[in-house]
């Protein structure tokens, strides 16, 4: 039955990525493939052949006298067992043929058909040879593809630097720097058509809209043709410089003590007098590697105090009047109020800024630049002097590179590239500074093809619907519910049921430091399972309920995954016929939610990404579920600069309409209201404004009209008795106050306050480990293997096999190619391994321990597994193996050059109940919002190349 308080979004984000499937398959070795699969055959046929003929020929062995004859049959009896091809057997078959005519007869023709193996297999080196080099002549045409090529460029500039000498090599030349660079260039290419990482060009997004149009063309019913995406091939590139380039010039800025006389100041924001001290919240930034392929500058904040001298008091008040003067102006006042020298005065000055007190905020990105450079360049103009305005002309340069980006080629995009490196450090150079820095990357690019439309009835009945039933369960795999029950808990304890807190500084500050930090450090080393499987419990310091109720919903659902393992029969949930693939009982994800009710949130806002792998035109298709974050608009953040510029046709930005369903989901009595985390040294926390309020924290500023602002000292937390929640509210408004977080970076990097608060939002991170707590299968030639989990339509986890690298056929010295390629096929058949997979690579050798992303793996491509073995680079290597799922021919997206690998993000929402009475005030209570957590950073960033999951982890953490 259908729930009215649970809905699909609209709108869906659509990666798609850059180049078809199919582009691939030139890589592979199709006959060698055959080869392969028949000579295997053969052989295992010949020798189950030759074992009975062995048995036949001990009859005939014991019958000859002649001990001559007698040694020649033993050999040739042990020959024909072990199937290997006597040398020269007509003496031998004459005596066989003479003691029995039949056995003469088979022997005969099994020694032929041995005989045309052996020329088969011999055959296997000059057929591999020919498609290797057909393989790597493709490679170097795939090379050229445009999209390939410019999300190199980006990614890898050492690679895309060696890529034309290497293309002017001919194909049969394999030496050890092709063989490295062609590795490389492999694994980009795969990234391009295999994944759906959004980076540059190797994956593309584009706004998807969920229509009831039942007129749509292929929309009607529920079948393959209904979910049918259709991306045209012209895509938009929206270049954008990295923040941290800016960053490095505000720095050489601050650091010329004559620009810096020129900067407004301000003290720290939220700043409080507190007795005889001055309380604030004082930010360390640690800088990132700029050398680095993806860095950012970490911040961290704690409550801070200074004792009031007349010098800071006097300073404070003189903020209050005249709100921010400028640097070398409050030297002078601070110099002449105080009786002292400019030199004395500029030191007291410097320590201020050093501890944080007082901060130039003009300078610094915030999360709503969505073009970093445009604002720095009005910052610095908006100062009135002339270096700024010169600096700001300087900073032209990079902005024309910006602005001639998307339509130049390759090569015009390389000489962008280093025109905009070289101005960046002309500007520092010009502004004093004597070591410039500027970051590896520079420049990050995302690409969003047009909108595609879909028609709901295509989608509501085979996916959205067991998406749904999926959603009861995933509180159990979430990662931050535990803190959130923790921070409840220990307002209780402080404050009491109904009670109220005020001071959120300090709240916040006596949280960490008397309880969570030290309760983090406690169980960061905590297995979730002991050595015997059983699920070890939460630490429940506080003896909550809550706990205990997470808790118990964990080991249900751990105690039913192991007694479908320990069963391993259809009737505990196998697919029958299919010993690989296990469906979760109905009734255990019912009893695992059932258990998660006392602590599962009224207001629910989560985005999926799912594959879709399709079943055939009549069937409905596999919903497979990759990850699942909670939170608003988490879709669509992180691409807001590249939608509001595309635009639709309708005038209004897209951002405009994600802020008017932002107010729609408002619950009944309160405002959203975004944590941003202060200043922004990653262009992952770049957006729009989605929200119409914003949670100012001490030490931030926001540009955010002054009414719409929401600042630490306005807001207060009470717990209500009624719904048993703790509830932010804001006095000036009146209202309940939902704090969400847009940004894409993880917001365990954000500062205290910011990370605190974000414990009362509906957001949530869910790792879906269905496997923890059971033990694994016996291994078989050094192999384990996992069934895929499917709940109802959901996969929740593909079919796997994990290894050691002892275990994998390995080529060995005496190996030559065929001998090679023809042993990963035997023990591939041996397994049971689809013909493409992904692996993960840990180098140490500790299960489940994952040190690389996962890379494709093509069985039928011989430079596909020479890139694998390269990635086990020791002994100690394990590896896991997944399905790929959706395989090449269970694609639904495509364009006009073939069918694409894709992945949807789409938001659900679970609206609150219906208020009930409140036994304290008499009026209808604010909706019940359970605290949720902290959003992951997936999969998803800007990245380059090895690091470029780092927005998707939000792949990325």
């Amino acid at each position: 039955m259908d729930d009215p308080s649970r809905s699909i979004g609209p709108r869906f984000m659509l990666r798609i990525a850059g180049l078809p499937a199919d582009t691939v398959a030139a890589l592979r070795c199709p006959e060698s493939r055959r080869w392969a699969d028949r000579t295997l055959a053969e052989t295992s046929r010949l020798r189950e052949d030759g074992a009975r003929l062995g048995d036949r020929l001990h009859a005939v062995v014991s019958g000859i006298e002649d001990p001559a004859a007698r040694r020649r049959l033993l050999k040739l009896r042990r020959d024909v067992f072990n199937a290997r091809l006597p040398r020269d057997p007509a003496t031998e078959l004459a005596l066989v043929a003479e003691a029995d005519a039949r056995l003469g007869r088979d022997l005969a023709a099994w020694l032929e058909d041995r005989a045309r193996l052996a020329e088969d297999l011999a055959a296997g080196a000059d057929l591999l040879g020919a498609e290797l080099t057909a393989s790597r002549a493709a490679l170097r045409r795939i090379a050229a593809e445009e999209r390939l090529r410019d999300g190199l460029l980006l990614a890898s500039p050492s690679l895309d630097a060696q890529l034309d000498a290497y293309l002017r090599t001919p194909p049969e030349r394999a030496d050890k720097r092709n063989r490295k660079v062609e590795r490389s260039l492999l694994a980009y290419l795969y990234r391009t058509a295999c994944k759906t990482s959004p980076f540059s060009t190797f994956t593309g997004v584009a706004l998807g809209e969920f229509t009831d149009d039942a007129g749509m063309a292929g929309t009607e019913g529920r079948g393959r043709a209904a979910r049918e995406l259709r991306v045209a091939d012209e895509w938009t590139s929206h270049p954008r410089l990295n923040v941290l380039a800016l960053e490095r010039i505000a720095e050489a800025v601050l650091a010329d003590p004559a620009r810096r006389a020129d900067l407004p100041v301000a003290p720290a924001s939220g700043w409080i007098r507190d007795e005889n001290r001055v309380r604030y919240v004082r930010r360390w930034i640690t800088a990132g590697d700029d050398d680095a392929a993806v860095t950012f500058d970490s911040v961290k904040d704690r409550l801070f105090f200074l004792r009031r001298s007349g010098a800071l008091e006097r300073m404070l008040t003189l903020f209050e009047e005249r709100g921010e003067p400028r640097y070398g102006e409050l030297a002078g006042w601070l110099a002449a109020d105080q009786g002292a020298t400019e030199e004395e005065a500029g030191q007291y000055l410097a320590t201020l800024l050093d501890l944080g007190m007082l901060q130039v905020p003009s300078l610094h990105a915030q999360v709503h630049d969505v073009d970093p450079l445009g604002k720095f360049q009005r910052s610095l103009r908006a100062l009135g002097r002339p270096w700024a305005d010169r600096t700001a002309d300087a900073l032209e340069t990079p902005a024309a590179c910006l602005r001639g980006f998307p339509e130049a080629g390759p090569a015009r995009r390389r000489e962008l590239l280093e025109e905009l490196r070289a101005s960046l450090h002309a500007v520092q150079r010009e502004l004093g500074a004597e070591r410039t820095r500027v970051p590896q990357t520079v420049l990050y690019e995302d690409v969003t093809a047009p909108p595609v439309r879909t028609g709901r009835d295509g989608w509501e009945g085979p996916v959205f619907e067991p998406l749904r039933a999926v959603e009861e369960t995933l509180p159990a795999f979430d990662l931050t519910l535990t803190q959130r029950i923790m921070l409840k808990g220990f307002f209780l304890a402080r404050y009491g049921k109904g009670g109220r807190c005020t001071d959120l500084q300090k709240l916040v500050h006596d949280f960490h430091e008397d309880f969570f930090d030290q309760y983090m450090s406690f169980t960061a080393g905590k297995q979730r399972f002991d050595e015997r499987g059983r699920y070890v419990p939460e630490e429940n310091w506080l003896n909550l309920p809550q706990i205990s109720a997470l808790d118990s919903a964990r080991r249900t659902f751990a105690a039913g995954m192991r007694a479908i393992w320990e069963v391993g029969g259809a009737g505990a949930g196998a697919t029958a016929g299919d010993p690989g693939e296990v469906v979760l009982p109905a009734e255990l994800l019912e009893a695992v939610a059932g258990e998660l009710a006392p602590v599962r949130p009224a207001l629910a806002l989560y985005s999926h990404h799912i594959q879709v792998a399709e079943q055939g035109d009549g069937d409905d298709p596999l919903v497979v579920l990759n990850r699942s974050f909670g939170g608003l608009s988490f879709p669509f953040s992180r691409f807001t600069h590249c939608l509001d510029s595309d635009g639709d046709g309708s005038g209004e930005p897209f951002s405009e309409r994600l802020r008017d369903r932002a107010r729609q989901l408002e619950p009944e009595g309160a405002v959203f209201a975004e944590v941003t985390g202060g200043q922004v040294t990653s262009n992952l926390n770049l957006h729009a404004r989605l929200t119409d309020h914003e949670i100012v924290c001490p030490g931030e500023t926001s540009p955010v009209p002054a009414h719409q602002q929401l600042h630490l000292d306005d807001l207060f937390i009470e717990h209500d008795p009624v719904a048993d929640r703790l509830v932010l509210r804001s006095a000036r408004l009146g209202r309940e106050v939902v704090p969400v977080y847009l940004g894409y970076l993880v917001p365990l990097a954000l500062p205290e306050i910011p990370r605190t608060l974000l414990l009362l939002s509906p957001s949530a991170m869910a790792s879906l480990d269905v496997w923890g707590g059971v033990p694994e299968s016996e291994a078989d030639a050094g192999v384990t293997r996992r069934p895929r989990v499917r709940a109802g339509r959901v996969v929740l986890a593909r079919r796997s096999w994990s290894a050691p690298a002892s275990a994998l056929p390995l080529r060995g010295p005496e190996d030559s190619d065929a001998d090679w390629f023809r042993g990963w096929h035997r023990w591939r058949i041996a397994q049971e391994l689809p013909d493409r997979v992904f692996a993960t690579v840990s180098q140490g050798g500790a299960r489940g321990a994952t040190a690389a992303k996962p890379q494709y793996v093509d069985f039928d491509s011989a430079l596909s597994l020479a890139a694998f073995e390269a990635l086990l680079r020791t002994d100690k290597a394990r590896v896991v193996l997944q399905e790929m799922l959706p395989a090449d021919d269970q694609l639904h997206a495509g364009s006009g050059r073939g069918a694409h690998v894709a992945e949807l993000s789409v938001e659900t929402v679970t609206a609150p109940a219906p208020p009930a009475p409140s036994a304290r005030s008499g009026q209808a209570p604010e909706p019940a919002l359970a605290g949720a957590g902290l959003p992951a950073a997936a999969g998803h960033a800007p990245e380059t190349a090895e690091a470029a999951e780092a927005a998707e982890s939000k792949d990325r953490t």
